[in-house]
């Protein structure tokens, strides 16, 4: 448009386009999914605050449904958020036509993928799929049968929200703030958590398993939730109805706009990383609810970072229920979400 304006002999005033913002329109809803009651309100909460979630159960349970159907929950992106996205799409040669990104981006490789593949490189650097996944959604899918130092590079930007890329004579950083959403089995054979089949893997078999994922790149996840096997009634119940993802998407953007307007009290945007001070100031807890936490660090053996992640939880779930103050309930809820044992 800009060289049309100035090939022309008598250029007519720029008029910006209007509402390049929609709402999205998906072939999948989230009511498509029976039961997982449990994994849904993780998926709701992990919408509204930003948390990384990570899925395990048995195969067939939901896990990919539910991974998949992320982004009909979460608010379009506004006019920032699309320039954003539609210039990182623009660099890595992915756009259509004059289209532009309107809706949250979901990206999810295989986990064959190189780790060029998925944080960047080449010369010039490109970006990757975590760059890709920029304002959206990175869905892992068998998330242990990635490469190694494919998972340990997404430490530095699952922190930080960003990834830099150093080549000879120069460095790149592309911008890397997602929403991380894994999805794993329990073991090799896929059914040590399942009620309806027997695990033939041996205690050495299912240890190995889950160390393929490190303990520091499990300590970044916020929301770790067991997905267990569905009751074939729900499957065949014709009067139950599950929640549509528009009904969730309007608590999420409710939550969503209670943080924006506490971050813009504080300076800071909604997608930055929260200050301990921050989080001391606008996650009051009180002493029913230290004590809970305390006690719940203590059980499950959290570390310092998963401390903080709790609050930040707790503060997701006030939000989603409009409360102002974090009450014992919503820290004992977070809490429910940090399954130490599955990793011990």
């Amino acid at each position: 448009e800009a060289i049309e304006i100035l090939r022309s002999s008598n250029p007519e005033p720029y008029k910006e386009k209007e509402n390049i913002v929609n709402e999205p329109e998906y072939e999948m809803d989230l009511s498509e999914v029976k039961g997982q009651a449990l994994a849904k309100k993780a998926l709701e909460i992990s919408a509204a605050g930003g948390h990384n979630l990570i899925m395990i159960g048995p195969p067939g349970s939901g896990k990919t449904m539910l991974a998949r159907r992320m982004i009909t929950i979460l608010p379009p992106l506004e006019r920032e958020e699309i320039i954003e996205t539609t210039r990182i799409y623009s660099i890595a040669g992915l756009l259509e036509g004059n289209h532009v990104i309107t809706c949250p981006p979901f990206r999810a490789p295989h986990h064959s993928s190189s780790s060029p593949a998925i944080v960047g490189g080449g010369n010039p650097p490109r970006p990757g799929e975590i760059s890709l996944s920029h304002n959206g959604v990175l869905f892992l899918d068998e998330l242990p049968e990635f490469r190694r130092d494919v998972l340990e590079a997404l430490r530095e930007p699952l922190e930080e929200g960003f990834i830099r890329i150093a080549r000879a004579g120069t460095s790149t950083k592309f911008p890397a703030r997602f929403i991380l959403v894994c999805a794993m089995n329990p073991c090799p054979c896929g059914y040590y958590t399942s009620k309806k089949r027997t695990c033939t893997c041996s205690p050495y078999q299912v240890q190995r398993y889950r160390k393929k994922v490190s303990g520091p790149l499990i300590d970044r996840i916020d929301l770790q939730v067991e997905v267990t096997d569905v009751d074939p009634n729900i499957l065949h119940q014709e009067d139950h109805q599950e929640e549509t993802s528009a009904t969730v998407r309007e608590r999420v953007i409710a939550a969503r706009n209670i943080q924006k307007e506490r971050f813009r009290r504080c300076g800071i945007s909604l997608n930055s990383q929260m200050t301990h001070r921050q989080i001391k100031r606008y996650c009051n807890l009180s002493d029913e609810g230290k004590n809970i936490l305390k006690q719940g660090m203590e059980q499950l053996q959290l570390s310092a970072r998963a401390h903080n992640k709790v609050i930040k939880i707790s503060r997701t779930i006030a939000d989603l229920e409009g409360s102002d103050q974090i009450k014992p309930e919503h820290i004992l809820q977070a809490l429910t979400f940090r399954m130490s044992q599955l990793w011990t």
